[in-house]
């Protein structure tokens, strides 16, 4: 899928930012805006209607909120990219919206090549946040030091990359690992760490400070 075929619906309660963001994306960068929405229900009309290629949707707005948009929006698209485009460094905003199902989770100060980035890979299945957010609230708490003990080396380098949002395909050929040895990998560190998902593993990861270490 080329840039030009990439289809988004534009969700945010501030036209200025709205308006300019989507001539910005659509002139410079050749996507298609296919609908621009003022709140969360009027975002979710669209999207059903329009059966966007990535929403980017703003986190605070009136009439329905972002993380409540998200859930119905995945509820009847399942697997629609979305990214939430925001100006909260809440730690919760952020837990909440990727265990929803986000697909990543940018700040409105971001350059613009960097959500551009961020697009182009949720549609490619990745997820990216923020660099600001990496730290936020991210404290190891005692209770996890078991946890973290419990998986080897092996598994903390992979659930390193996921908390990147990086594929397994990708993973493996950084680690040189074949994709299965990847996947069992994963199958391990849900099983330790007692979730069902990969966007789980990706917050568990941040909490566990995993994103923060060395290669």
């Amino acid at each position: 899928m080329t840039e030009s075929n990439i289809r988004i619906l534009l969700v945010d309660d501030h036209p200025l930012f709205r308006r300019g963001l989507s001539f910005l994306l659509a002139q410079e960068y050749g996507f298609e805006i296919v609908a621009e929405a003022t709140d969360g229900l009027e975002g979710v009309k669209l999207a059903r209607f329009h059966r966007p290629d990535l929403v980017l949707l703003d986190v605070e707005m009136p009439v329905m909120n972002g993380p409540e948009a998200l859930a119905q929006m995945l509820d009847f698209q399942p697997g629609l990219p979305v990214l939430m485009l925001t100006i909260s460094e809440d730690a919760d905003n952020l837990k909440k919206c990727l265990e929803l199902g986000a697909r990543g989770y940018i700040l409105k100060n971001a350059d613009t090549d960097f959500l551009v980035g961020a697009i182009r890979q949720a549609v490619a299945g990745q997820q990216t946040v923020s660099p600001e957010m990496n730290s936020a609230g991210q404290s190891i708490p005692p209770e996890h030091s078991a946890i973290l003990d419990s998986l080897t080396q092996r598994e903390r380098d992979v659930l390193r990359y996921v908390a990147g949002g990086i594929s397994n395909k990708m993973i493996a050929r950084r680690m040189f690992l074949s994709e299965n040895t990847v996947k069992a990998h994963m199958q391990n560190i849900f099983r330790k760490l007692n979730i069902d998902n990969r966007v789980r593993a990706a917050v568990y990861a941040r909490e566990l400070g995993l994103d923060k270490e060395e290669e």
